[in-house]
């Protein structure tokens, strides 16, 4: 299992590594000048000049690379252009944390919702109960984010007034900010909801035609027993690793969802960096959202080599 670990850690830190790379890089030769968007278009070419210099922008390439790494080490990321020399971390932390509660505040609603329902409709597989749950999870998979967004502000927000139609800077109290986070919670359980079901299915399809379900049920155990016991437990190893790339892109991925609920979490915090070349600010929002999603999937790995031992079996004689 230590070895197991080891090399999944390996594989996470190198593409990590890769990630730092091509984000260093994208954001060095993005056009227009860091200077020229600091101090306005009407700027004198020597102002723009000094400050891009003290910015230390006119360094060699491999050099700003490694000063940058080696605050990234350290959680320091520099500071914002767009917010006059405020740390990035600050701004990150909050954003991230932000994202964090609307993740799994969307994960507590989907992923029993999706199991149970890719559950029920292995259960019943070929009959009306699965073509169902199929064609709604297909049916809002497909649908972009946007457009449920919308329609539920319209239902809710709108027309019924049960939930807010953006989130506000402050709130009164824990409740109201929960409210608030409803709407944009729920269109992202409509766009997963399928997904995660139509693995939780195939997993419990396979779990059900396994030679070790069809042992239990000729030993005589209760279908309830064998349920849980052997078929859900074996059906949900597919799962978890789709539910922590979900989770993945749930911190980093939700730039449409937190504009159209002016939601201040971290993707679109890196968006506005991105327009306002605040290029310390995007590149830490995207190692930080990279980070998380190579530590997310490290643990639904390692969860998975736990529940099933031919995992790690298989891994230990590479």
């Amino acid at each position: 299992m230590g070895r197991y670990v080891l090399r999944r850690f390996g594989l996470a830190a190198i593409t990590l590594v890769l990630l730092s790379m091509i984000v260093f890089l994208i954001s060095s030769v993005l056009p227009g000048s860091v200077g020229r968007a600091i101090l306005g278009p009407f700027a004198d070419p020597q102002s723009v000049a000094l400050v891009n210099e003290q910015l230390g922008l006119g360094g060699p390439l491999w050099e700003r690379y490694f000063d940058w790494v080696g605050g990234a080490i350290t959680l320091d990321f520099g500071d914002s252009y767009q917010y006059r020399g405020a740390p990035v971390t600050d701004f990150l932390w909050d954003a991230l944390w932000r994202s964090a509660k609307l993740a799994l505040l969307t994960l507590l609603l989907v992923v029993p919702l999706a199991v149970a329902g890719g559950a029920m409709a292995a259960l019943r597989q070929g009959r009306t109960t699965d073509r169902v749950i199929s064609l709604a999870g297909l049916t809002l998979a497909v649908t972009p984010e946007f457009v449920t967004g919308v329609v539920l502000i319209a239902v809710f927000a709108v027309g019924l007034g049960w939930f807010p139609a953006s989130v506000p800077a402050t709130f009164s109290s824990p409740f109201d900010e929960l409210r608030a986070m409803v709407l944009p919670a729920v269109s992202l359980v409509a766009v997963l909801f399928g997904y995660i079901a139509r693995m939780a299915r195939a997993g419990t399809l396979e779990a059900l035609a396994a030679d070790y379900t069809r042992t239990a049920t000729l030993k005589g155990l209760a279908w309830g027993s064998v349920l849980r016991r052997h078929v859900l437990r074996n059906a949900l190893l597919p799962t978890i690793a789709v539910v922590a790339t979900q989770a993945g892109y749930l911190l980093g991925g939700l730039l449409v969802t937190e504009t159209l609920f002016n939601y201040p979490g971290i993707g679109r915090l890196v968006y506005t960096a991105a327009k306002g070349r605040d290029i310390p600010m995007m590149m830490g929002g995207v190692i930080t959202v990279g980070a998380v999603f190579m530590l997310l999937t490290l643990l639904a790995d390692v969860l998975s080599a736990w529940l099933n031992p031919r995992i790690r079996l298989g891994t230990a004689r590479d």
